[in-house]
């Protein structure tokens, strides 16, 4: 097999391996590693459908990890695949309504992120260990809510590596934040911030990107890596579950080989939907790609006019996850709209830094037909927790809402009845407090952790394990800092 290379979004064109991509995370110029091209999947979906979660996930990221041998990707495979997720297949379809939901929450810390985060930790020493990398491995991270407690949870005490997560102190979930402070290992830090979550992506992006800082660590024997979705090795196990969820929609039935299906993703940082897009562009019949927003709706406005403006308010919302008003990933669908211009792409970046927009070409608006996007608000997003409720007895998380709503605006505007999955992100035990709230305004005195038991009564599912153990687990992590004194926090951690 021909090896498929790597190179930066922003004009660096030297080719890397997919290995030192992972490693690095984010290229020397700032850019985002992409494949020099999208391979074709070899196997065809009848044999796909007869194929294990695991099966497939090699079958997928041989195409994409290259100089990665068998041996050792089917390691990472797994041993990232394995009782750490609550059902054997991984990845669980359930059909509610007129939608299937595609349940990413089945792993340790029960949202989307794990199906990533479980095995990016194997493919980066593997990585290492294949480049003769002697450094130890800092992976810094910033976290709208989810990455932050896969990632630690990936990382923690694993040999040659230290992790630190930045957090935005005041925006996420109590469940989400206690998740967290309460991570053990001896190579975790946890930071909140006194800002939202693209302070917290700009400090960790300008961190990488400070050279005299790179020289201090390589001196002291350390580098810096990445977790977030803008390293490769993030995106690349979610094309996975793209491909297997159209295996098995086939395998049980509910649609014939070739037929084309909808995708709904709820979206913040934009990995989630671009990994949808990747798997529609290695062969997945998948017609349109559903962009779904919360009221952070920059992606929702970028669809409907092709210019990108972050100059708006911060809202917080119940779908914390998606509070997002800089969607790094979206440059990855920006370079390959420019034609796969590095020049191009690294203006429209340029611009963003400097004045918070950009607007794309006429003729690169032509390459959206894929997505249709569209934003759901707090009123709504409650409304499509409980009409869920109501009528199946499904209970889904506020992010997962938001994508039902909006799928639910696709099918007005549309009229397409065609099979659609909808990526259900994480459990709504995750969101204990909003869901039920959405469900009945009665729910709201009683602390988090009695909530947590009225929603297992009400949903007949077990209070997962991850949850449980919250409720006695000792805070670990008290660090606070203001947004401008990250990389001295980093600095600390790391006795520079």
């Amino acid at each position: 097999m021909e090896d498929l290379l790597y190179k930066s979004t922003r004009g660096d064109q030297t080719l890397v391996t997919a290995s030192l991509a992972i490693l690095r995370g984010l290229a020397g110029d700032g850019g985002l590693f992409v494949p020099e091209r999208i391979p074709k999947l070899e196997a065809d979906m009848d044999t796909l459908k007869g194929m294990s979660y695991q099966e497939t996930a090699y079958e997928v990221m041989k195409l994409f990890l290259t100089d990665y041998t068998e041996e050792e990707l089917k390691y990472c495979i797994s041993h990232a695949y394995d009782d750490k997720f609550d059902d054997e297949d991984i990845a669980v379809l359930h059909e509610a309504g007129n939608a299937c939901y595609l349940e990413l929450f089945h792993g340790s810390t029960i949202a989307f992120k794990d199906m990533a985060l479980s095995i990016l930790p194997y493919l980066m020493t593997t990585s290492a260990k294949k480049n003769g990398v002697d450094n130890e491995i800092v992976i810094l991270t910033a976290t709208s809510g989810d990455t932050g407690k896969a990632a630690l949870a990936g990382f923690a005490d694993v040999p040659g590596t230290r992790i630190i997560v930045f957090y935005p102190k005041d925006g996420v979930s109590p469940i989400q934040k206690q998740q967290m402070v309460t991570q053990k290992g001896a190579n975790t830090y946890v930071v909140g911030i006194d800002g939202n979550f693209d302070d917290a992506q700009n400090g960790v992006k300008e961190i990488f990107n400070d050279k005299a800082l790179a020289e201090e660590l390589s001196v002291s024997g350390f580098q810096f890596s990445s977790a977030n979705s803008i390293n490769i090795g993030r995106l690349v196990p979610q094309i996975v579950y793209y491909v297997y969820a159209y295996a098995r929609l086939l395998k049980d039935g509910a649609i014939k080989e070739g037929d084309p299906i909808n995708v709904t993703v709820p979206t913040g940082n934009f990995g989630n939907i671009l990994a949808a897009y990747y798997a529609k562009n290695m062969g997945v019949p998948i017609h349109k790609l559903i962009c779904a927003s919360n009221e952070n709706k920059v992606l929702y406005d970028f669809f409907s006019t092709g210019a990108y403006d972050r100059n708006r308010e911060f809202k917080l919302t119940s779908s914390p996850s998606m509070d997002i008003l800089i969607s790094s990933n979206l440059e990855r669908l920006i370079y390959r709209l420019c034609g796969d211009d590095a020049v191009k792409n690294a203006a429209f970046m340029k611009a963003l830094s400097a004045n918070g927009q950009y607007e794309i070409t006429a003729e690169m608006r032509k390459g959206l037909e894929d997505f249709y996007g569209n934003f759901a608000d707090e009123e709504e997003t409650a409304r499509s927790i409980r009409t869920l409720y109501e009528e199946c007895g499904y209970i889904i998380d506020t992010h997962t809402a938001v994508a039902r709503m909006v799928y639910e605006k696709y099918r007005q505007d549309t009229q397409d009845t065609a099979k659609t999955v909808i990526a259900s992100t994480a459990s709504p035990y995750k969101f204990t407090r909003s869901v039920l709230a959405a469900i009945d305004s009665k729910y709201g005195s009683e602390d988090d952790f009695e909530l947590v038991e009225v929603l297992s009564r009400l949903s007949g599912v077990p209070v997962p394990e991850a949850v449980r153990q919250l409720r006695t687990a000792p805070v670990l992590h008290d660090r606070i800092c203001a947004r401008d004194k990250m990389k001295d926090i980093v600095q600390e951690i790391l006795g520079l």
